[in-house]
């Protein structure tokens, strides 16, 4: 489980980015995070990975309280937590296959059990076909699918996501929605923060909607919140 707890976060230029934030996500879970620019959606994904660090309260994973990690644990930390954000960063001079594993040969996997998990992540987000392709050789779609499955091949339990569809047309993106909902099935859990109204209202998942650093809304299988009003 995720939880945060009496959550504040204020930047040094005086701007409070979240204000009393108390939300769980079940293991397993798949929720929107939705909401305008500036409304809190990033800085709380920040503050999962640890990128920044709360003012006050606290956010567990599991039964630890990240806020009170040291250091030298946030690299395991975000071994558990996976993100995927908007802008692909794939490496161009390596094929899709030699992108996705990568991180597994940091970590010392055998080349068996390196084929085997990267194998899985590519079916998962129906890429087995582009394996041997580089990134310039895809479209914007693979490159965000290609980047799904990089984040999913260490089997962390979480997924985080920033804006994944954001560059991509309406076709494409539900290409990417498709893949994530196969990583949902699978038993992970998924984060999203978007602006995607169209996405959100037709996937009828929980719904956590951000305003001025609140949550607003907490809607299990809702819709985009947009000016106080459900947008159907």
């Amino acid at each position: 489980m995720i939880k945060f707890e009496n959550v504040y976060k204020e930047y040094n230029n005086g701007v409070m980015a979240l204000s009393n934030i108390n939300i769980e996500i079940p293991r397993g879970d798949f929720v929107f995070l939705v909401g305008q620019s500036g409304a809190g959606k990033s800085t709380m994904i920040k503050l999962l990975i640890r990128e920044e660090q709360v003012n006050r309260g606290k956010i567990y994973v599991h039964d630890t309280d990240i806020t009170k990690l040291s250091k030298y644990m946030i690299p395991k930390l975000r071994r558990n937590i996976s993100v995927v954000f908007q802008d692909y960063r794939l490496l161009e001079k390596k094929t899709v296959f030699e992108n996705i594993s990568f991180a597994l040969e940091i970590l010392g996997a055998s080349k068996s059990q390196i084929n085997k998990d990267v194998d899985y992540a590519l079916d998962l987000v129906n890429l087995s076909d582009k394996k041997k392709c580089y990134p310039s050789e895809l479209s914007g779609g693979e490159s965000q699918r290609v980047s799904i499955a990089r984040a999913i091949v260490n089997n962390a339990p979480y997924l985080v996501c920033d804006e994944p569809t954001g560059n991509l047309d309406e076709n494409t993106a539900w290409d990417i929605m498709n893949a994530l909902k196969n990583i949902n099935d699978d038993g992970k859990t998924v984060i999203m923060a978007t602006h995607a109204v169209n996405i959100v209202n037709k996937f009828k998942k929980r719904v956590i909607s951000l305003e001025n650093g609140q949550v607003v809304s907490d809607i299990r299988e809702g819709g985009y919140y947009e000016n106080n009003k459900t947008v159907l």
